[in-house]
């Protein structure tokens, strides 16, 4: 995008200002990136020196559902079961809020179903390019709609979790190790990654590098396109 100045930030996908609620360590930031505007008098990335703190929260929690052991059948009827049994949990979150972050995709609540199946049937098939059939009025276009799919039903996990018993609630890093380590849609993301690989194109591998935060791609490494993907995709 080149523009004329840039702080790149050591932080996870998702916290450009670092941890949630710590508001001088994010007024650091703030004031770093405001300095570039007297400094930088031509276009420039800086790294932000500063780790950001640990996040808050427990690395100890409990599942308020067990899955069974991952066995043969296809992603797409695993996801769908996952799905079902985690239903009533994420119902509970929503009566408690009275609101859902649901629906990017464009799936009302109760079409959660319809945004699983979409996803696990791009993860047995490794379809990077059509949009899913169904009745969904989708409001993006593939393949940056997968990245959609997988905010919603990262959304749809992160709320049933919220209703789960105790006052242990999973940081960040936590709910990240407990999806791929645990679950099908961890599995169907990092099938789609690949499915992605594959394709080769811009447009996919910046699409990849949203779906799986840093440490836990399959094989190693970042999710984001490398150089040597880049050279050969110069318009990335």
């Amino acid at each position: 995008m080149r523009p004329p100045r840039a702080l790149w930030v050591p932080f996870a996908l998702g916290r450009p200002l670092g941890v949630a609620g710590d508001a001088e360590f994010q007024k650091g930031v703030l004031r770093a990136s405001f300095a570039m505007l007297q400094n930088a008098v031509e276009p420039t990335i800086e790294d932000y020196p500063v780790e950001a703190p640990v996040e808050s929260g427990s690395s100890e929690w409990s599942c308020p559902v067990s899955f069974p052991v991952a066995d043969k059948k296809s992603i797409s009827a695993r996801l769908l079961a996952e799905i079902n049994l985690m239903a009533p949990w994420s119902a509970e979150t929503r009566a408690a809020r009275g609101r859902t972050l649901f629906g990017v995709t464009g799936a009302r609540p109760d079409q959660v179903e319809q945004v699983a199946v979409a996803l696990g049937e791009i993860a047995d098939k490794g379809n990077v390019t059509e949009v899913p059939q169904g009745d969904i009025s989708w409001q993006f276009e593939m393949p940056l709609l997968i990245r959609h799919l997988v905010d919603d039903l990262r959304t749809f996990y992160h709320e049933s979790m919220a209703a789960q018993p105790g006052d242990n609630v999973p940081n960040h890093d936590a709910l990240n190790d407990w999806i791929f380590s645990g679950t099908a849609l961890g599995d169907a993301i990092q099938a789609i990654a690949q499915h992605l690989t594959r394709a080769g194109d811009g447009a996919s591998l910046m699409t990849r590098g949203f779906l799986v935060p840093e440490g836990h791609l399959a094989g190693g490494g970042s999710a984001f396109p490398t150089p040597a993907e880049m050279n050969k995709n110069p318009k990335i």
